[in-house]
């Protein structure tokens, strides 16, 4: 291992904009039930799954419509 290392001609990650940050969220066992069932499906992990929608969400723009009862 060296002493030190020259990075000067280092480049950006071009994928760092698309890392995912984790958190936490509240979500009801019927929703992460029906998540989990959608992803076995086709075979991948529901929190991938869960992920794909919001993001189409969120590149279509769109609005929840729901009225309180």
């Amino acid at each position: 291992m060296k002493d030190s290392y020259d990075f000067s001609k280092g480049v950006k990650n071009p994928y760092s904009k698309k890392l995912k940050k984790q958190i936490t969220i509240r979500i009801d066992s019927e929703s992460i039930d029906y998540f989990k069932k959608q992803a076995a499906e086709v075979g991948i992990s529901y929190q991938n799954l869960i992920n794909l929608y919001l993001r189409d969400c969120a590149e279509n723009k769109r609005k929840l419509t729901f009225a309180w009862e």
